[in-house]
Order: C-alpha cells, then sequence, then structure tokens
C-alpha cells in the first residue's frame, strides 16, 4: 500500500510591523507637552534676551528660530505619544530645557558652532526616535549582549587604529570617516552598560550569596572578581593608550554602582576605592597626563583655562553679567568655553541661579531615571536603567566638579549643555532607551488587576 507524505511549506517569520498608534487618553504625554512647551518659552526667551544684550533689538529671524525649537520639540513628543504613551513625562522636558540652554551659551560664545550644534540636535532626536523603534523590548538586547561587547570594544580601540584615529593635542579620542570627526567613546559606554546589566543580572546570586568554604565558614567565591581586575586594567589601559582620565573613571565607576545594586555588599565597594586608589596613584607616576592633570587642580590659578573659569564665576555673580552684555565674551572662545568649560560660561551668564538650575536640572533627570529603574520590571532592565542614569549623573558631576575644583578636570562633556555631536547624539540615544525601560515598566490600573506580567519579569533579590 503506498504511503503519501505531506509536505509542509517552508514557516515564514512575520515581519516586524511598524506599531499602531494607541487611541485613548494619555496624561503623562499631556503633562509632557505642557513642560516642553514651558521648555521652549525658556530658551526662546534667554535667545531673545542674548540678541537684545549684544544687538540692542530683538532678532528679526525669532519666527524660524521659536518654530525650529517647537518643532523639535514637538516631533520628540509625538514619537512618544506614539511609542512610548506611558513613559515617565519629565526626562524629555528636561534634556530640552538643557540642550536649549546650551544652544544660547554656544550662540553667545561661538555663533559659528551653533549652527552645528542645532544639526547634531536634529540628528540626536532622529536617532532617539529609531532607537524607541529598533528597541521594542529590552530583552532584546541582553540577548545580543556578546556582539554588544564585541563593538563595543572595536569602538574603543578604533581611535587607535593608523589612518583612521585623529589624535588631538595629547588625546587619541576621535575617529574620521570622510568628512565626519566623531568620538566612538560616546557610544562605547552605552554598550558597555547594556553588557554589565546582562553580565550582573544573569550571575547576581554568584556575585551576591557565599559559595566557597574556608574552613568552617562560607564566603564568596573569588572567581566572579575576575572582571572587576579585568575592568581595572582596562581603565588605566584607556588612560595609557588614549589619554583620557574622565572615560575611565566614568565607566569604573558606572561598574561598581551596578556592582554594588546587584548584590548590595560594601566589600566590593571597599575593594574598588583600593583598586581605584592604586591605579590613580600608578597612574599620577607612570602617565604624565594624569600628573599634569593633578598638578593643574592643586594650583588651578596658574592655568589659563582654569583661572578664567573662577573668573567667569565670580564676574557672573548671582544673577549672571547678563546675556549678551559682556563685551569680552568672543574672547573667551580660544579657551574651548563651550566644550569643557561650559558650566562656567553659564555661571558668568546666568549667575549663581543659572548654574543652580543646571544642576537642579540634572538632579531631577538622575532622580526620573532612578525612579524609572525602581519600576522596572526585570532585573536586566533595572540595571540598565541604573547604568544609564549613572553614566548621566556621574559625567555631569566630574565636569562641573572639576569646573569648581572639587575633583581634578577631566575635560568630558556636560551632556546636552556642552558643544559636540558625538556626545549630544549618544545622549539621546541614552534617553531613548530609558525612556523605552519606563514604557515597559508602566502598567495600567486593569493590568496590575489582572496580573499581567512580562516575560522574563523578576524581583531583584538583594542578598542580606
Amino acid at each position: 500500500m503506498a504511503t503519501t507524505t505531506t509536505v509542509l511549506p517552508p514557516r515564514v517569520r512575520p515581519a516586524r510591523q511598524i506599531p499602531a498608534w494607541r487611541r485613548g487618553p494619555k496624561p503623562r504625554r499631556r503633562t509632557e507637552l505642557g513642560l516642553l512647551v514651558f521648555a521652549a518659552v525658556i530658551t526662546v526667551a534667554l535667545y531673545v534676551i542674548a540678541e537684545i544684550g549684544a544687538k540692542g533689538k530683538v532678532p528679526p529671524h525669532i519666527g524660524p528660530i521659536l518654530a525650529v525649537i517647537l518643532g523639535m520639540a514637538l516631533v520628540a513628543h509625538v514619537a512618544n505619544r506614539w511609542l512610548v504613551p506611558n513613559a515617565n513625562a519629565v526626562v524629555l522636558p528636561l534634556v530640552a530645557l538643557l540642550n536649549g540652554i546650551g544652544y544660547v551659551i554656544i550662540v553667545r560664545f561661538t555663533p559659528p558652532a551653533a549652527k552645528a550644534q542645532a544639526t547634531w540636535a536634529v540628528v540626536g532626536i532622529a536617532c532617539y526616535i529609531g532607537v524607541l523603534l529598533a528597541v521594542r523590548h529590552t530583552r532584546d538586547m541582553d540577548r545580543y549582549r556578546y556582539l554588544l561587547l564585541a563593538v563595543a570594544i572595536a569602538l574603543l580601540i578604533s581611535p587607535l587604529v593608523p589612518h583612521l584615529g585623529r589624535p588631538i593635542t595629547t588625546t587619541r579620542l576621535w575617529v574620521g570617516l570622510g568628512p565626519i570627526t566623531f568620538q566612538p567613546i560616546e557610544f562605547a559606554k552605552l554598550l558597555l552598560v547594556v553588557f554589565f546589566a546582562s553580565y550582573f543580572a544573569e550571575r547576581k546570586e554568584l556575585l551576591s550569596i557565599p559559595t566557597a568554604r574556608v574552613g568552617n565558614r562560607l564566603v564568596l567565591d573569588p572567581r566572579p572578581l575576575v572582571p572587576i581586575l579585568l575592568f581595572w586594567g582596562l581603565s588605566m589601559g584607556v588612560i595609557a593608550l588614549e589619554d583620557d582620565i574622565g572615560f575611565a573613571m566614568l565607566i569604573f565607576t558606572v561598574f561598581v554602582v551596578l556592582l554594588w545594586i546587584t548584590t548590595g555588599r560594601w566589600a566590593y565597594i571597599v575593594l574598588s576605592a583600593i583598586l581605584f586608589a592604586a591605579g590613580a596613584f600608578a597612574a599620577s607616576r607612570l602617565f604624565s597626563q594624569v600628573h599634569v592633570r593633578i598638578d593643574l587642580w592643586l594650583h588651578a590659578a596658574q592655568n589659563t583655562q582654569l583661572g578664567y573659569g573662577f573668573f567667569d564665576f565670580a564676574h557672573g555673580g548671582i544673577g549672571g553679567s547678563g546675556l549678551g552684555t559682556d563685551p569680552l565674551a568672543g574672547a573667551y572662545s580660544w579657551m574651548h568655553i563651550t566644550t569643557d568649560m561650559v558650566f562656567a560660561a553659564v555661571g558668568d551668564q546666568l549667575g549663581f541661579i543659572g548654574a543652580a538650575a543646571v544642576v537642579i536640572a540634572f538632579v531631577l533627570l538622575v532622580g526620573a531615571g532612578l525612579r524609572i529603574a525602581q519600576a522596572a520590571r526585570s532585573d536586566f532592565s533595572r540595571l540598565v536603567a541604573v547604568g544609564l542614569t549613572a553614566v548621566l549623573g556621574f559625567q555631569a558631576f566630574f565636569i562641573m566638579a572639576g569646573v569648581t575644583r572639587l575633583l581634578p578636570f577631566t575635560g568630558i562633556t556636560l551632556p546636552f549643555v556642552a558643544y559636540g555631536g558625538s556626545s549630544l547624539v549618544a545622549n539621546y540615544v541614552l534617553v531613548g532607551l530609558l525612556m523605552r525601560v519606563s514604557e515597559e515598566g508602566s502598567t495600567t490600573r486593569a493590568e496590575r488587576a489582572k496580573g499581567i506580567s512580562l516575560p522574563s519579569e523578576t524581583e531583584l533579590l538583594v542578598a542580606p
């Protein structure tokens, strides 16, 4: 008797569809829209004041300026209503406010760079929307952690590749691709945060629960400490090869923060502090750039850049010298006043009140990021949110503390405020990832009543 076999057609995976527009009330987006309009009004008001102070009249192109600023904010807002309707409502307005203040300062001190900064802001918003479209679930990044690590390492070493790297002064942080020059480290730090979050989420029990026996006592297995030592060596290597103190400090700090959040064990903090102190002492003896930075910190008045920064703060006083009223503002452009020293420029033009407003904006942004992390619904998402928030917070703290001499001056950029396309675009990508985590962590009352949970949703348990 003959038998017949049925050949089934090959299974075709459905194409990834563009997310549909979700109808219904979106109260968080209404709040966001109001705050975005408020941030845009502040930016335009500062711009008009600067133009009146410099030229004595209202700029004739104020209409197009207002349209561009509001248009950029509305594009990002519409993208949020479409792709992350339940995400945090204050993150994007705070970013818009910081970006607007930075743009006004750049217009005041280095007008030729203002057009480029506005262009990079548009690119950053486009990348922000692209991240929301590409990363539909944060767990997708967890699946490709080793690929992301490989890309991060490639980005780290790319400035050292002959004919690709573009050394500037003593630092080797830049890469040139045709007419475009950028800092790949700005994007590498985001990929490293994702990898760290994935590594710690998978090994949290091994890192926090004593499993090795020494005599009659159980102690922590020392083998998971190997990554700490390896990354300590990586931080020192970055300093040696690329002369970048700021990046080494930032990534090492974020690594330690994620380790502590995962385990809750102060022993790791103590060990990391010992390693950092030993590394800093060795670097000050072996690497001339580190020695120079420390010497400038101890004798800041003799350094032209930091010395003028102190005079800028003193000149600004409480209320500022006045936007556009300082005739010497244009002479400071050679001092990197809108890049490394942009916080001093804010203190000069807007005074203590303006500088405090920038600090408070960063504090609120960090608080919003930690709130997103607290509401995250998986270990990986929670650690990603903490890591990204730590990158923003510590980067802002390191550069502001360096300008005010609380720490040695590192020269990294002030997020969203300082001039620089690489930093601006990378930080918009960072905010896009934060908003995706926030969207996943938000739940409606009906979902909570039904007990709906996301795939891989778990509680972050820390050993006592």
